[in-house]
């Protein structure tokens, strides 16, 4: 029960992106039903809870906008609705005290968080032994205790790097800066957005980064925006490693010639101009929708790499399409997908320019 009790904590701090003391807070009742649409978690906040006075209030307030949640952490709240009385603290200190059942008239502190966390973690890794499953042994950290405080982080990583996956409610990457930034926070000076803004500009800088590098290494660049492309990564080596802070995070996003973002769901970079934007025909937004990209937009970009993965995906289609299981429409889509796709790997080879074949 102790370790079911941490595991609901992770999983709520993770995909809501709530602070250690908000996700300790939260009381029962505080994700009602949501019928038809999505989880809403309501809860307190404490680090940016402020009177008409604008002093801060130790004891914490309702968070005006309520996290919008995703299935898993609906069914955390509801398994731990089950672990404690009606009307009390989800992480309420008296009823998480398993084997001494002492009274406590607060929820648990990050400290005996973090000790069950990593005692969790000890627990999953034993269990996984003795059930045969190697593979599925938490690692040591190299950074050490994973603490209550990189859940939160790590959500930001994720939806940064990852923008055609389902993350925090499938809202995709292109949406998070509007959607994101409005729903998990209701200041413009905090919350998960400045955390997003970081891991966003560490995205671009990576992505610069690779391509400058394979620039150098004799790669090329094909399609639109190939040429803006070889420009914007030609100044990857000025912020290298240089993002730690909101503000610098937001020069390089304000900065529209290094609005580079890789899609490898789609085996290409979108290099944005929102003027040139297909995925934005009536929208104003500033960023890319990826998961609505279109063959025919200016923007696009392709790399060697991007080639390269054309190429093992048609394979890994014509694989599927011998399949005996497989019925023969579908084979036959299979197989013209494929053929599609290595279309577009000869394209890119035909007409890849490379760094000394830009003109300023």
């Amino acid at each position: 029960m102790r370790h079911l009790g941490t595991a609901c904590f992770i999983v709520l701090s993770y995909l809501t992106g709530q602070r250690p003391g908000e996700t300790l807070s939260l009381r029962s009742g505080c994700c009602p039903d949501p019928g038809a649409g999505r989880p809403l978690i309501y809860g307190h906040v404490f680090k940016t809870a402020r009177d008409e006075d604008g002093n801060h209030l130790s004891r914490g307030q309702m968070r005006e906008v309520p996290w919008v949640a995703i299935p898993p952490a609906m069914r955390a709240v509801r398994v731990l609705e089950r672990m404690v009385p009606a009307d009390s603290l989800l992480f309420g200190a008296t009823a998480h005290d398993f084997p001494h059942h002492r009274t406590y008239h607060a929820a648990l502190n990050r400290p005996t968080m973090n000790r069950r966390i990593e005692d969790f973690i000890s627990w999953a890794s034993a269990l996984a032994l003795r059930l045969g499953r190697p593979h599925e042994v938490i690692p040591d950290d190299p950074h050490g205790a994973i603490g209550t405080e990189r859940f939160r982080r790590t959500l930001a990583w994720h939806i940064a790097r990852r923008p055609g996956g389902l993350v925090a409610l499938a809202i995709q990457y292109g949406h998070m800066r509007t959607a994101v930034s409005a729903g998990y926070a209701a200041r413009s000076r905090d919350g998960i957005h400045d955390l997003l803004d970081i891991e966003t500009a560490r995205a671009t800088a990576d992505t610069l980064a690779t391509l400058h590098a394979d620039l150098d290494a004799g790669g090329g660049v094909s399609g639109p925006a190939a040429r803006r492309a070889i420009h914007a990564a030609a100044q990857a080596p000025s912020f290298a490693g240089s993002v730690r802070s909101t503000r610098q995070a937001r020069a390089i996003l304000r900065n529209p010639t290094l609005a580079v973002h890789d899609n490898p769901h789609t085996f290409l970079m979108c290099v944005y101009n929102r003027d040139k934007a297909l995925c934005h025909r009536l929208g104003t937004s500033d960023t890319p929708t990826l998961d609505r990209c279109v063959s025919a937009c200016a923007n696009i970009a392709r790399t060697d790499r991007h080639a390269a993965q054309l190429r093992a995906e048609a394979e890994h289609l014509e694989k599927q399409a011998a399949s005996e299981m497989v019925p023969e429409p579908l084979a036959d889509r299979l197989r013209h997908r494929a053929d599609n796709l290595r279309d577009l790997a000869d394209q890119h080879h035909r007409n890849r320019i490379a760094n000394q074949e830009t003109t300023t």
